[in-house]
């Protein structure tokens, strides 16, 4: 009678460990189940992490936000001890996305990454102001600021022509600085490798030298296949001691008064800028130059030719002769024989 207590006994506890064992089983399971569930959302959410955020106010926020149903994903971190690891920035939650792919986002940081083109032949002007212009760029110089620039870049002089042109990827919260400094040590990687394969024999006594005059040839010409062509024509007139004669370097020298007509009185009036009246190169470069113009004014194409001229076309007529370029003028440009 007594083995046949016991015997139950043994049984009845058998029954309820095996109950609590499922009820646990059940709950992890459903614990699971919730941790890889998709979250709440429609459309796209974006979370703001901040440096030193609480995890658990993250939650919380999401909560109230109906992203997250529950705080399993808060037990979960808690229990791991992931809370530190968690990454700032700001991310973007898409439909589909589960409270263990958004844990994964934060420990891997993939924040939302926005993008900011500078343009070939762009001023230094310009360029900071289309920086500026992002709404997650943070403005610290204005853009007007020369001597504020110069400090921020650490240039010996206004850094104009001294960005890469390029497309930046970037977060929110980076500084304009930040990004312009980027495009600059970017754009001294690209001279300096140009700079060490130039031609022999060239008249450019630095990088420098370089950089200004393929911010001419940038502006001078739209056409790749062109600017190998203006390159020498430009290495021949400095060659030969004529003045560089290119209207961009006087548009650029007249700064804001500049109205888009070039006239005879603004190529007489006299600048460090104005190359039909002053000999060599200008005092800096005028635009940003792309990589093809660096490597044009480094491996300038062989010929003759010293003058050049529009042809409405968005290419040029080369001339040898200032016979031949008088006549072009009047061709393409006076529409006269």
């Amino acid at each position: 009678m007594r083995r046949l207590c016991a015997s139950r006994r043994v049984r009845a506890a058998a029954a309820i460990f095996a109950v609590l064992a499922l009820t646990v089983a059940g709950r992890y399971w459903l614990f699971w189940q919730r941790l890889e569930a998709p979250l709440n959302l429609e459309d796209r959410y974006v979370l703001m992490v901040n440096t030193g955020s609480n995890f658990t106010r993250l939650v919380r926020e999401l909560r109230q936000a109906g992203v997250l149903a529950d705080e399993d994903l808060l037990y979960y971190v808690r229990y791991h001890g992931l809370a530190n690891q968690i990454r700032a920035g700001e991310y973007e939650l898409l439909a589909g996305l589960t409270p263990l792919g958004l844990l994964q986002l934060l420990l891997d940081g993939r924040v939302i990454e926005y993008q900011v083109r500078l343009g070939e032949g762009w001023t230094l002007t310009q360029a900071v102001a289309a920086i500026q212009s992002h709404p997650a760029v943070v403005t610290t110089v204005p853009v007007e600021d020369a001597a504020g620039w110069q400090r921020a870049l650490g240039t010996l002089q206004y850094p104009e022509g001294w960005l890469f042109p390029e497309t930046y990827n970037f977060t929110r919260g980076t500084s304009d600085v930040e990004l312009a400094r980027r495009a600059q040590s970017l754009m001294q990687q690209t001279l300096e490798a140009a700079w060490a394969e130039r031609d022999p024999g060239l008249p450019y006594q630095s990088p420098y030298d370089v950089l200004i005059m393929a911010s001419i040839i940038e502006k001078e010409t739209g056409l790749l296949a062109e600017q190998p062509q203006i390159s020498g024509v430009f290495l021949r007139r400095l060659q030969q001691q004529m003045k560089l004669q290119t209207d961009p370097t006087v548009i650029y020298g007249l700064g804001g008064s500049f109205d888009g007509n070039l006239t005879r009185a603004q190529l007489q009036g006299d600048t460090p800028y104005n190359t039909y009246l002053r000999e060599g190169l200008p005092p800096t470069p005028i635009a940003l130059p792309s990589r093809e113009a660096l490597l044009a004014t480094v491996h300038p194409a062989a010929g003759a030719a010293l003058y050049f001229v529009a042809k409405g076309d968005g290419s040029h007529y080369f001339s040898a002769t200032l016979e031949e370029h008088n006549a072009a003028v009047r061709q393409y440009q006076l529409n006269s024989p």
